[in-house]
């Protein structure tokens, strides 16, 4: 437990410059049970460092060294597998990047169901197949855990924020257990359904995004090129009936807004590869239930083409860049 409070007796080290100074006492955290945490990434760090925050003891694994300094120096006790943090905790959060890393961090050979215990409660916020949602809960169910999905919404400056949207599926009596924690990293908790639904909502709503970016995308080039002033043109679309997020809050234009990834050359926030993972995703559940999704699926080829343009590490509203050198006809 002592790596639990390294680098502080009783101070947590600010952790992000758009959030005062936060007082957690050792006292306050030996009062509350540890919090595993699986996944140390772009979201994961701060959504783990909240928890931190909130007087969690966090108990943390990633497959990066590095990660898991940087959670280490912060006051969470870091370990080297998901079994580890499985034998030591009995709540976990696994926050990883697709389906094959939530399998193998819950089922593979150091994975979570090699060492779990009876009664621990598994919140999955990865987006990922609703069906493997279902085939981890069943999994989980076999060794007397409990399996929730938990995708979220918002991005890394919600995830620091403590903003997030949590779409939430699992067994409802356990869903206020869940919510406990999930509160500690978001501003809205959403109780779905069974099993799955959470990764349903998480998926129509980024295809919705995805689509809105593009419309946004493709309306602010045309206007553009027929001489409007993009500040102007955005102006007008966001006191119309054509406003939408991609247009008032995360405009893709640079110079239009600032604090948003295209004021810093499509660095930082939700990255094209993911943007086309999650599309895809959404076109294999839109064919398994026969569900027509023709802007979906034209989205989701603009998003992998760009993948293969160079734009794949970018911001997913660096598809206007990508329309900016497309020459038309």
């Amino acid at each position: 437990m002592a790596a639990l409070f390294r680098g502080s007796r009783n101070v947590l080290r600010t952790w992000n410059k758009h959030v005062d100074l936060t007082f957690v006492s050792a006292r306050s955290m030996a009062s509350k049970t540890p919090v595993g945490f699986i996944g140390l990434g772009n979201m994961g760090s701060p959504m783990a460092t909240n928890l931190l925050r909130n007087g969690y003891p966090v108990i943390a694994t990633d497959v990066f060294p590095e990660s898991r300094k940087e959670l280490q120096e912060l006051g969470a006790q870091v370990v080297d597998t998901p079994a580890e943090v499985a034998e030591k905790a009995d709540r976990i959060i696994t926050m990883l990047p697709s389906s094959p890393n939530v399998i193998e961090a819950y089922t593979g050979p150091n994975g979570i169901l090699k060492k779990i215990k009876k009664g621990t409660l598994l919140i999955d916020s990865s987006t990922i197949d609703p069906a493997v949602s279902r085939e981890m809960a069943v999994a989980a169910e076999k060794m007397g855990a409990v399996f929730m999905d938990a995708p979220v919404s918002g991005g890394v400056g919600a995830a620091s924020m403590a903003k997030l949207t949590f779409m939430v599926g699992g067994l409802e009596e356990e869903y206020h257990a869940a919510q406990e924690l999930l509160t500690c990293m978001g501003a809205n908790v959403v109780y779905c359904g069974q099993v799955g639904t959470g990764q349903a909502a998480k998926l129509c709503n980024n295809m919705l995004l995805a689509i809105g970016m593009i419309g946004t995308a493709e309306t602010m080039n045309l206007g553009i090129r027929l001489g409007l002033d993009p500040k102007l043109l955005a102006k007008i679309l966001n006191m119309s009936s054509g406003r939408c997020w991609s247009s008032d809050s995360y405009n893709p234009v640079p110079g239009v807004m600032e604090g948003v990834p295209s004021a810093n050359n499509y660095q930082g926030g939700f990255g094209t590869t993911l943007m086309a993972k999650d599309l895809g995703l959404a076109q294999n559940t839109a064919t398994n239930t026969k569900t027509p999704v023709p802007l979906g699926s034209l989205a989701h080829q603009i998003y992998r083409v760009m993948c293969s343009r160079g734009y794949a590490n970018k911001d997913f509203s660096s598809v206007f860049q990508f329309l900016r050198e497309e020459e038309g006809p």
